[in-house]
């Protein structure tokens, strides 16, 4: 598949069910396993063209084409936050994929592509990941930026002004929150471990509130190409008894906080507007309230 770095524009209005949006991912996934041929990429822009023509299968291809871009800065970021590469199932989850084997397609799109660095190493048998080369993703012109960006330090910088709009159509910006202390929790629907970490960050929320913290739930699924909508986000934040803001993510927003690939990813900032923590995945509430506790003094 031939990807170039001029991204198919998502439209966010455009959603399908969930059946729905699963069926066609399954359907582009099928059709990029069966015609895959080594050494021989796919073109993306044929695929858009003249393979999948409905609404919902485009927006598969957009998901599935985000996805591509993604891989490589997420196996870099995991690899040097575990010490080891990711499996299979770790993939399917942080970049919603509902297509069993759908992670495997895309690393074989990758492998199959000669314009593309083998920075990793599959196992023949069982296909997960069993080396992944950092440095060679980082020298490359299409990752290294995006891996330089997301990996170095944020911690004792400066956080990047957001303006994002919340799910009841008001507008929470940083600047308007000067002088507060600000868990900015960057997520998507039905990931895995930031719903493990929801229920940490309520009791959070009103446990630091009257001392001047203020959590931003930033929901990613648009810049993702989701297919849920506001129904089911309001729904989750309503069963989850989520008291603390949720504001649409956005491109420009991930641009600044360098192209997030690892869900959830959190940014504790200061009255003053510098980064004072970073978490990268799931994080224990008492690490967090340690944190917080120093913050917010």
């Amino acid at each position: 598949m031939t990807f170039s770095l001029v991204r198919i524009p998502a439209n966010p209005a455009r959603v399908s069910s969930k059946a729905d949006s699963a069926a066609a991912e399954s359907r582009v996934i099928d059709y990029i396993r069966t015609h895959l041929q080594p050494g021989k990429p796919l073109v993306v822009s044929e695929l858009y063209s003249k393979v999948f023509t409905q609404p919902d299968e485009r927006q598969a291809l957009d998901k599935l084409y985000d996805a591509f871009f993604r891989i490589p800065l997420f196996l870099a970021q995991y690899q040097d936050r575990t010490g080891s590469p990711p499996k299979l199932a770790i993939i399917q989850q942080q970049f919603d994929l509902q297509t069993p084997g759908a992670s495997d397609v895309l690393l074989r799109v990758m492998e199959s592509d000669p314009r593309v660095p083998h920075f990793f190493t599959r196992d023949a048998k069982t296909g997960e990941i069993v080396h992944i080369d950092v440095a060679m993703i980082r020298s490359d012109e299409r990752f290294g930026q995006a891996v330089e960006r997301h990996l170095t330090g944020w911690e004792g910088r400066a956080a990047p002004n957001f303006n994002l709009e919340s799910m009841d159509g008001h507008t929470i910006n940083l600047g308007g929150l000067s002088g507060k202390t600000v868990l900015l929790y960057v997520w998507f629907t039905g990931c895995p471990p930031c719903m493990k970490e929801a229920p940490g960050l309520v009791a959070l929320q009103n446990e630091f509130s009257t001392r001047g913290l203020t959590i931003v739930g930033a929901n990613a699924d648009r810049v993702l190409g989701l297919s849920y909508d506001d129904d089911i986000r309001q729904r989750y934040i309503k069963d989850e008894k989520i008291s603390f803001p949720v504001v649409h993510w956005t491109k420009e927003s991930d641009s600044a906080y360098g192209n997030i690939s690892i869900f959830p990813t959190l940014f504790l900032i200061d009255g003053k507007g510098m980064i004072t923590h970073h978490w990268v995945g799931y994080v224990k509430p008492e690490e967090m309230r340690k944190a917080i506790s120093e913050t917010v003094k």
